[in-house]
């Protein structure tokens, strides 16, 4: 099935082909499996987010990164190139068939050994972490981001690095929502309401960058950091 929201760019259509086309490929057997995916319509991170991440990353240096939707496992895959012989990613999903081609995908790389894949919902398996984590990767149901972000503090390691994808909601993230189908409506509140909240707040240094549907990439300043909660502050 078509994902519309993959084929409706942020910026300049051209800008995009060239971001996407002219940049260095991912090598071997990698870069196969990104290249199967786009020709499949498999909603991966596009390349412009995967050359951002390989700058990023060599940067950061992690030892431990942990991802919140693993998909097929590509991005998991591309991460895994950055966290030296002793760093691990943890991603997590919840869908069977994503679960399955992950796996294969991992086999298929070498890559057993460096990434944990964690079966089931985030919202029950986020709490049973302890971190911390040095990267943290959100790019899952965008109606979550905002219920997931305190685990997703409390994880992160002060100093740390949390990256979270398309939060433009196909670059209609400022309409205002009797412009946005119905059925996109909760997506668009909620997303709203994460960007205004990690925007905003003391205790976080965010940036957001138009790649792909945009990403937003915040550091977390403090180590106890307190969101607004309906019933008065959360601290995580």
């Amino acid at each position: 099935m078509r994902n519309e929201m993959m084929h409706r760019p942020v910026v300049k259509q051209e800008l995009v082909d060239f971001m996407r086309n002219e940049q260095k490929k991912l090598p071997g057997e990698l870069g196969k499996l990104e290249e199967e995916a786009h020709a499949d319509g498999v909603p991966v991170i596009p390349h412009e987010t995967v050359v951002f991440l390989q700058f990023f990353l060599g940067q950061l240096k992690p030892k431990n990164i942990l991802e919140i939707g693993a998909a097929i496992g590509f991005s998991s895959s591309v991460m895994a190139q950055y966290v030296g012989d002793e760093g691990q990613v943890t991603t997590i999903d919840r869908f069977d068939v994503m679960i399955r081609k992950a796996k294969k995908n991992y086999e298929r790389l070498g890559l057993e050994d460096k990434v944990t894949l964690l079966e089931g919902q985030a919202a029950e398996i986020l709490p049973t972490l302890t971190g911390p984590y040095d990267f943290i990767f959100m790019d899952s149901a965008k109606s979550k981001y905002i219920e997931f972000l305190p685990e997703c503090l409390r994880l992160l390691r002060k100093g740390g690095v949390l990256m979270v994808d398309d939060v433009f909601q196909a670059g209609t993230i400022l309409d205002p929502i009797e412009e946005i189908p119905r059925s996109q409506r909760t997506i668009h509140r909620k997303l709203n309401q994460f960007l205004q909240t990690v925007m905003q707040h003391p205790g976080l240094t965010s940036t957001l960058l138009p790649l792909g549907d945009g990403v937003i990439l915040m550091t977390k300043e403090e180590e106890n950091i307190q969101l607004d909660a309906p019933d008065g502050k959360e601290e995580v």
